[in-house]
């Protein structure tokens, strides 16, 4: 029992020191890009596929350089990242902060219109295109959906974001 007590402590403390190596290393590779720089490499992960990798550097983005345009944009680029790995609820949920702290930014109709198609993608399953009737999909998800283009249309109307929405909400009434 007495190893045991002094095991445990050595073992949580070289744990710990294998997290630190790899934090100080992750750091030192970054240090000292520029907002642009994590930008490109972000968006060069994501379109490698490497969605968790690219989400992680656009969120290093945001804490190093909080109020630049880049940071901004990432806000949106981690929400679409998080839509095309399916996790639709947090992507949602970002676009939800993002529309309520910039609501009168040009990308906010961009926001709304994801919102969107977030909504009507998650209605959906792989199947559906070849055995599912349109009356048996998430009924929850497709009426956000319409809500969240309506808000488009009725915020944003002269925009490209709400003419598609628009076509949108037709196919989702039929």
């Amino acid at each position: 029992m007495l190893k045991l007590v002094l095991i445990l402590p050595l073992l949580t403390l070289s744990l710990s020191g294998c997290f630190w190596e790899e934090e100080t290393k992750r750091e030192s590779i970054t240090k000292g890009w520029s907002p642009k720089t994590f930008f490109e490499q972000a968006k060069e992960k994501i379109s490698a596929g490497s969605l968790d990798k690219g989400i992680e550097l656009y969120e290093q983005l945001q804490a190093a350089y909080p109020g630049s345009k880049y940071a901004l944009q990432s806000k949106l680029e981690i929400a679409y990242a998080l839509y095309k790995s399916e996790d639709y609820d947090q992507a949602i949920d970002r676009l939800n902060s993002y529309i309520k702290l910039y609501p009168d930014h040009f990308s906010t109709p961009y926001a709304y219109y994801l919102r969107g198609v977030i909504s009507e993608d998650k209605s959906r399953s792989i199947l559906d295109e070849y055995i599912t009737d349109n009356a048996q999909r998430d009924v929850n998800s497709v009426r956000d959906a319409f809500n969240y283009y309506l808000a488009l249309i009725e915020k944003f109307p002269k925009t490209e974001y709400s003419e598609e929405a628009k076509s949108r909400l037709i196919i989702l009434r039929n």
